[in-house]
């Protein structure tokens, strides 16, 4: 209970929270409770955190080097060197891309920090971000505590989920700092094209504007797909920085660590806020990142296969229900029009009272993301099925 000379001070939030709109995954993890204290089996297939265990060379590794009071104290904003060249070389081979280590590379305690940071680093109240609509949430807050202004690009099925760059008023583009991007995209599942990206780069070569690409799921990618690295293309890295993450790829979302990588002034825009805010990641996870970079690739290729189980399980079943649903070439999202006519918010709504199964509101990513649900991958294969079943049920 607050006492009560607590009680008569009048604490406000700042304005900055009050612009932000509610975080949709908090409501629905509320709701969800609720629901889990009335006694109900709820099935969550709402937010994408792999049920997964984190590969276990991964947790050897971190059980290795906590022991070593070396690792204990604080460690350097741009992270150990051994890491950063770790992510330079797994760069290399994965995409072909070369990056300075010293210059070109930061890790960052979860692609997130690093996304909603950004904006912070490099654009002013007054300027412009142009974000993707529907959108991962961080791209919006982190503009909107920079004082910055968000300018949406609708992600259209017609466009294949890309932003039509040619349709952003000019007055916008010339005052805009930096552009979102997401590929493969959370929450439609796209994925880009090296056309696409090129687009971008003329755009932001043109205007002096900043690419931000998060590639946070460029490793789960299905039927032999193998999306590609922004960076890849040439002057990607004159204009931009993409993002990164070990969450997804190892399932290490509570570990928190990512990176970002890059033009090497933009990284160090980056570098010097964080060196202000934060005192580094935890070594011993440091060591486990390098870890999981250096893993037997046996270990990620069983991990998408378990994925792609499940999406054909969840796509084919529905289709046999009659709700006719692409299977995604990445992530582990599956993005659906709705099967009926009611908002997405409404649908998500009924579906959870009526199935105790949690859906996405595509409205939650933005007003364009109104018209569709997003179902996660990210539960054990049993009780996918039976979440689908239960869907089946009510459609």
């Amino acid at each position: 209970m607050i006492p009560d000379t607590e009680a008569r001070v009048n604490f406000e939030e700042a304005t900055r929270l009050k612009q932000l709109p509610p975080y949709l995954f908090v409501e629905m993890d509320r709701v969800k409770r609720m629901h889990l204290a009335a006694g109900k089996d709820v099935i969550d297939l709402g937010i994408g955190d792999p049920d997964l265990p984190t590969p276990a060379p991964i947790v050897a590794r971190l059980k290795e080097t906590v022991e070593d009071p070396q690792n204990h104290r604080y460690s350097l904003t741009e992270g150990l060197p051994q890491l950063r060249q770790a992510i330079a070389q797994w760069y290399h081979r994965r995409f072909g891309v070369s990056l300075d280590p010293q210059t070109e590379v930061l890790p960052l305690l979860g692609s997130k920090e690093g996304i909603a940071h950004f904006p912070l680093a490099v654009a002013n109240p007054a300027d412009v971000v142009l974000v993707p609509d529907p959108c991962y949430p961080p791209y919006c807050s982190g503009t909107l505590f920079a004082g910055a202004e968000v300018v949406s690009m609708p992600l259209l099925e017609e466009n294949a989920f890309f932003p039509d760059l040619g349709a952003v008023s000019q007055k916008a583009v010339r005052r805009a700092k930096v552009l979102f991007l997401n590929y493969p995209n959370n929450p439609t599942a796209a994925v880009a094209t090296r056309e696409q990206f090129q687009e971008a780069i003329v755009l932001a070569k043109d205007y002096s504007i900043a690419i931000a690409h998060d590639a946070a799921y460029s490793e789960i990618a299905f039927d032999g797909n193998r999306p590609i690295s922004f960076l890849e293309l040439p002057d990607a890295k004159s204009v931009g920085v993409e993002f990164h993450s070990l969450s997804k790829t190892y399932q290490m979302t509570g570990w928190r660590i990512g990176w970002v990588c890059g033009n090497a002034r933009l990284i160090a825009a980056l570098s010097k806020l964080k060196a202000n805010a934060d005192s580094g990641i935890f070594q011993p996870i440091q060591w486990a990142g390098i870890a999981a970079l250096e893993a037997d690739e046996a270990i990620l290729r069983q991990t998408v296969a378990t994925y792609q189980q499940r999406r054909d399980l969840l796509v084919d079943a529905l289709g046999e229900a009659g709700w006719k649903v692409p299977k995604p070439a990445a992530s582990f999202y599956v993005w659906a029009r709705l099967p009926t006519q009611e908002s997405s918010m409404a649908f998500a709504s009924r579906i959870l009272e009526q199935a105790q199964v949690v859906l996405t509101p595509g409205v939650g990513f933005g007003p364009s993301g109104e018209g569709y649900i997003r179902m996660s991958l990210t539960v054990a294969t049993e009780r996918l099925q039976e979440a689908v079943a239960r869907i089946v049920r009510i459609l």
